[in-house]
């Protein structure tokens, strides 16, 4: 009796073992990219991020990721500009002369 439950027992492990090897790795998803400009298009247009994530099959948290890059880039734009504008009315060389 020992002997067929050890035996069960190491079969049950053996197949539990084989189907997660079988499964794809939840990393698999992670090599496709996600096209965050059609994504911004998307939400430009008024669309919620569930609705995007299911019209294009992505996950929300991409929408929202492409939302946080869009968001930075807009604020590192505009920091520029205001930095290169700022720097030639600082320079003494384009201070006027008396």
């Amino acid at each position: 009796m020992m002997r067929m439950v050890t035996t069960f027992t190491a079969s049950v492990v053996g197949l539990a073992i084989g189907v997660a090897i079988s499964l794809p790795s939840a990393h698999a998803a992670a090599k496709t990219k996600v096209d965050c400009d059609a994504v911004m298009k998307e939400v430009n247009a008024g669309k919620k991020a569930k609705e995007i994530a299911k019209d294009m099959s992505i996950s929300a948290s991409s929408v929202y990721r492409c939302k946080k890059k869009e968001k930075a880039a807009a604020k590192a734009a505009s920091k520029a500009g205001n930095e290169t504008a700022a720097k030639p009315a600082a320079s003494p060389a384009a201070a006027p002369k008396p």
